[in-house]
């Protein structure tokens, strides 16, 4: 019976951190020329921790997976397509620069050598109009949403609980209307 009170303490805990991650990610979408378009940005995340990890030469990645979505009643909702970004810094403590490369479903995307640690955080937290997805298989007058998960690896959470992946995620719904 005492330990229903710290169960329950326990749950609220986790949901709290939920509540308060789901507002860390900012994703939009749009859907135009053949593409859907997705802009996302991590606001926040480039925090001390993350800062002092990257110093001390550890890579450090953000990964995030996104997925376009399409709601269905009654059932879970189906998966059109998805994608895989994952950015890498690894910090030069002789040169004083950070080394960072981005990949796109597995394939190098691109890659840049800085000084500057404003350029390191853009490349970690911010895309801007990336066309990931086609609409050639999306329906006319249909609601979809799209989905992006991001984790840090080294993780930096402060709770550890045996079903948390270290995610934060958001959603952008659309109507696609050609």
């Amino acid at each position: 019976m005492r330990s229903r009170p710290l169960w329950c303490s326990v749950f609220a805990a986790a949901f709290a951190v939920t509540v308060v991650a789901a507002d860390v990610v900012r994703v939009t979408s749009l859907a135009r020329d053949g593409k859907v378009w997705i802009s996302f940005d991590l606001a926040d995340a480039f925090t001390a921790e993350v800062r002092d990890a990257i110093h001390s030469g550890l890579p450090t990645t953000f990964s995030y997976d996104i997925e376009l979505r399409r709601n269905v009643a009654f059932w879970p909702d189906r998966t059109l397509a998805s994608a895989q970004i994952m950015v890498t810094v690894t910090f030069d403590n002789l040169t004083r620069r950070h080394q960072l490369s981005r990949t796109l479903n597995g394939h190098v995307d691109a890659s840049l050598v800085t000084e500057d640690e404003a350029d390191v955080r853009r490349w970690l937290t911010v895309f801007e109009r990336l066309p990931l997805f086609e609409t050639s298989a999306l329906e006319p007058n249909t609601e979809y949403y799209v989905r992006v998960r991001a984790q840090t690896q080294p993780r930096d959470s402060v709770f550890f609980w045996p079903w948390d992946r270290g995610l934060v995620s958001a959603n952008s719904n659309f109507t696609f209307i050609p």
